[in-house]
């Protein structure tokens, strides 16, 4: 029985505890850690990869139940914007599909979108948070700094949200709202990508409005994204923007794969080491690639954690065929005990699942 002095804790909506008696997504084993030999941690997901079109090549768990795609729906939003007229340099336009470690070129990238259309930081509607990479915030942490919407690591597509925003004639204020024509262009951009209805939406951590879809969804618009053909336009500079939006988004990550993530994070080092492919990775164990050739790989680790994502991932593209030597620095991690390796963090085995012709 709660205390007189203590306030009952109120007892959940409907809604919400409806939704936690629906059914689980039939996930399985993807990777497991161990030590001395023994299995000592095992991570459950669920993974897709995709032909051009969205012909099934690899499936394991449930890769058509819905869930949320957090950051890795940066891209497709990020290419809504452009659709509406945004045009910024290529580092710029990579900025806008990142989840950045806060460094000063991303700060200072997410300032030059805002002054470039005559905004400041007052106009960001973003939560406020620390910069995001370990490095970045103990260095911003001594000299000071305080949890601001600039350190957040979503700031530059909110800068260019509101860029759009002033480009296109509509209000700059309120432009997180779902009805706001900004986030209406979004969820008719992310529909058409993906090629599916939102099974639902939400809010993201930083504010934005968030689709739910399923992994082979997102492949297929990944895919789209990294085979998009780029104009005999562009420039090496990467000023002149492509014919296609999809092409400008992915042309700008691919060129600039440090404004994306930042120093020592794997989706950075993912495109440095893996030329044309394109990565996008969001919280709670997801990542995404998109190769050249129009095939794509989605991941969601159902636990939420960040460890077991890319070697998972790694392991997926090498069953497609792909040479991923360069990637061994990412594709395990070892396991240490008295500060020497006792053991391995790896992906499962995934030449055992029988790939299909069906498309999701």
């Amino acid at each position: 029985m709660p205390s007189p002095a203590m306030p009952a804790s109120p007892e959940p909506a409907a809604p919400a505890a409806a939704a936690s008696a629906a059914r689980l997504p039939q996930h399985e084993p993807l990777a497991f850690q161990t030590r001395n030999g023994m299995v000592e941690s095992v991570h459950y997901g669920s993974l897709v990869a995709t032909a051009p079109g969205g012909r099934t090549l690899l499936s394991a768990g449930e890769p058509g139940a819905a869930f949320y795609p957090r950051s890795s729906l940066k891209p497709l939003q990020s290419v809504a914007m452009v659709r509406a007229g945004l045009d910024l340099p290529a580092d710029l336009l990579a900025l806008t599909a990142a989840s950045h470690s806060g460094a000063a070129r991303h700060l200072d990238g997410a300032s030059r979108i805002l002054e470039l259309h005559g905004l400041t930081p007052a106009a960001l509607e973003n939560s406020t948070d620390l910069p995001y990479g370990v490095r970045e915030r103990e260095e911003w942490l001594r000299g000071g700094g305080k949890p601001t919407q600039l350190a957040q690591n979503c700031s530059g597509k909110h800068a260019a949200m509101a860029a759009t925003c002033v480009i296109n004639g509509w209000p700059v204020e309120g432009y997180l709202d779902p009805s706001h024509p900004l986030q209406k262009l979004v969820a008719e951009t992310v529909t058409e990508l993906t090629g599916e209805e939102p099974a639902g939406v939400s809010t993201d951590g930083c504010g934005t409005p968030l689709f739910a879809l399923s992994l082979a969804g997102m492949a297929r618009a990944f895919g789209r994204l990294a085979a998009a053909e780029l104009s005999d336009g562009m420039s090496d500079g990467g000023a002149a923007a492509p014919q296609k939006p999809e092409a400008a988004v992915a042309h700008s990550m691919r060129r600039h794969p440090d404004m994306v993530a930042g120093v020592g994070r794997d989706v950075t080092e993912l495109m440095r080491l893996l030329p044309g492919a394109l990565a996008k990775d969001g919280f709670e164990g997801i990542q995404l690639v998109g190769l050249p050739d129009g095939r794509a790989v989605a991941v969601k680790i159902s636990d939420g954690g960040d460890r077991a994502r890319m070697p998972v991932t790694v392991r997926a593209l090498e069953a497609l065929g792909v040479d991923t030597s360069a990637l061994a620095g990412i594709a395990t991690a070892a396991v240490l005990g008295g500060g020497r390796p006792v053991g391995l963090l790896q992906a499962a085995d995934f030449s055992s699942l029988s790939p299909t012709d069906a498309v999701l």
